[in-house]
């Protein structure tokens, strides 16, 4: 790629220092007034809480070490677990779980056998407590906002954001101790995801799927749901090592290169895509182009793509450098996003710092530097 190696090694560092100091928005009191209908959770916020977006950020720091081959940020990952464990943890959903994909790899840098138990008795919460959907999928339960001990259970809802926020969690942890039934309950959950939220006419992913409703709800594409099945099944699959059954490797691959072609199709020209993915008049949003750019450069690295995806992924890098201010704050990011019923709903959610926006930002940065 021709990009500037220097802006991007120092917007990267700069983007990683903010997300290790990464605090509550300036405008806190304005976007809180808006709640859930634009996003606002308060626990969404800073880098401190346990719940999916700070688990997204402790991943970009754990990447970056692993790209780089060294151990820089351990010590705040490991202070990180140490202090929420000991303040207490919340309660266990798919979206908690999510720091728990970090802690797994960290107990390989850093032994701990507080940390390894935590993720073992986790994995076997996943296995036995979790409520299910028909079929048995991974239902979406979430934290409920404003109670960190409580959850709110979406009945028999499928959402895509599970692939990132916790199957790739038990597939590392099945792996990891060749545990069978924690890898083939991995693969039955990536394969339910498919089956019901990949559109065979675009190939494109729907934000979730209800078995109540029997339908993906507003069949909406919305962007950053597309990014989490971009960015992580390239790691999913990479888990296995090889060993993955070759015809439903290829099947997860196939559904994965089709997606990225209809993606490549609906960039925009500025180089980011939608926050609805095929809706032009919705905003651009930076943190889920962050995690496609990241998903199509490792596709191209692995030889899964070929070269005619680098100038897309090119375009990308260079918007999101563009949406990097002086402090490393990552812009145009929106904020968590709860199921819709139509586009109108993805298009009010809020902009705000978050620390996944920082952390996808980062993975793509870092994935960049090795196309150079």
């Amino acid at each position: 790629m021709n990009i500037n190696e220097q802006e991007l090694r120092t917007k990267l560092k700069l983007v990683i220092d903010k997300l290790m100091h990464l605090g509550e928005p300036e405008n806190e009191d304005e976007l809180k007034d808006g709640g859930e209908a634009i996003g606002f959770f308060k626990r969404d916020f800073g880098i401190q809480e346990w719940d999916w977006p700070q688990g997204v950020g402790l991943y970009g720091l754990l990447k970056v070490m692993q790209y780089e081959n060294d151990l820089r940020y351990i010590d705040f990952l490991d202070d990180w677990f140490r202090n929420n464990i000991a303040a207490g943890l919340p309660s266990r959903n798919i979206n908690t779980t999510a720091p728990l994909l970090t802690l797994a790899e960290l107990v390989d840098m850093r032994p701990n056998a507080e940390y390894e138990q935590l993720c073992k008795d986790w994995a076997n919460w996943l296995m036995v407590c979790l409520p299910r959907t028909q079929q048995g999928g991974f239902q979406h339960v979430t934290s409920a906002n404003g109670d960190r001990m409580g959850v709110r259970l979406n009945e028999n809802e499928m959402w895509v954001d599970t692939l990132f926020m916790t199957v790739l969690f038990l597939n590392k942890m099945g792996n990891k101790y060749q545990n069978a039934q924690w890898v083939e309950e991995g693969l039955h959950q990536v394969l339910m995801h498919i089956k019901y939220l990949c559109d065979n006419k675009t190939g494109l992913f729907f934000h979730g799927w209800s078995f109540n409703r029997m339908d993906n709800f507003g069949g909406i594409f919305w962007c950053r749901g597309n990014s989490w099945f971009t960015l992580g099944i390239l790691d999913y699959v990479e888990m296995f090592k090889g060993k993955l059954n070759a015809g439903v490797k290829q099947f997860i691959i196939d559904t994965y290169k089709a997606q990225v072609a209809a993606l490549k199709k609906l960039q925009a020209e500025s180089g980011l895509w939608h926050t609805v993915l095929d809706d032009p008049t919705s905003y651009e949003e930076v943190s889920g182009s962050a995690a496609i750019a990241c998903g199509i450069l490792k596709g191209i690295r692995l030889g899964i793509l070929d070269d005619s995806y680098l100038e897309c992924a090119e375009r990308a890098i260079r918007a999101i450098l563009a949406h990097i201010a002086a402090d490393g704050t990552v812009q145009k990011v929106s904020g968590g996003t709860g199921m819709g019923m139509n586009a109108e709903h993805y298009k009010n959610i809020l902009i705000a710092p978050m620390a996944y926006g920082q952390s996808l930002t980062i993975l793509a940065l870092a994935e960049a530097l090795l196309h150079l």
